[in-house]
């Protein structure tokens, strides 16, 4: 998929007040510090679509984008290490949680993982109840250019067992990514331009 326009739509905190249209939409997520406003900018070609910051917590809105007019990228607040008061992140937790039950265009979310990390019980607990309530997704795993590759190769299949582990059946889809280099870029981007295309066939 070749990104020809990425444009800031809106941010809210409520998914009442989400874009109508009825594009396909694909939301990223992911503990904070993940590095999830660098890999957006990595994969639309923007160096400053998505604000980056070196305080985690900074993304406290659902940040939407419109993609080569035709479908959603959302931004999404990230969880775990937020500099927020607790009634803060209950609050945007509340609507991020509303947001995935409720809104109808959502495709795919993608769940970011930091690659040099092992497993995180919040990540896992995550993933869990998105199983639980249907919630297509697919994880990223990013700072790929952190490791070597043979580390990349032991800990993205460590990961995966672990969640074999557990309660599913077989992993979810994932991708490696380094946004420094752009890793992976393709083979997202490809990813979904794939599922739109599904969909428009179906039409």
């Amino acid at each position: 998929m070749k990104i020809k326009s990425a444009d800031f739509l809106m941010s809210n905190s409520s998914v009442d007040k989400c874009p109508t249209a009825p594009f396909p939409e694909y939301s990223f997520i992911g503990r904070s510090n993940v590095g999830k406003s660098s890999l957006i900018n990595m994969l639309t070609g923007r160096k400053s679509l998505a604000k980056t910051s070196g305080r985690p917590g900074k993304t406290q809105l659902i940040n939407h984008f419109i993609i080569n007019k035709q479908w959603y990228l959302v931004d999404l607040p990230g969880y775990g290490y937020a500099r927020v008061s607790k009634k803060s992140k209950k609050t945007f937790q509340k609507y991020i949680t509303d947001y995935f039950l409720k809104r109808e265009q959502l495709i795919s979310a993608f769940l970011l993982i930091d690659i040099r990390h092992e497993p995180q019980t919040i990540d896992l607990d995550f993933m869990e109840w998105m199983g639980e309530n249907g919630i297509p997704f697919a994880i990223i795993f990013t700072k790929a250019d952190k490791l070597k590759p043979l580390a990349i190769q032991r800990k993205v299949e460590e990961y995966l067992a672990k969640l074999i582990e557990g309660i599913w059946e077989e992993a979810p889809k994932h991708f490696i990514t380094s946004s420094s280099s752009g890793l992976g870029r393709d083979e997202v981007l490809n990813y979904i331009d794939n599922i739109n295309k599904n969909l428009n066939n179906t039409i």
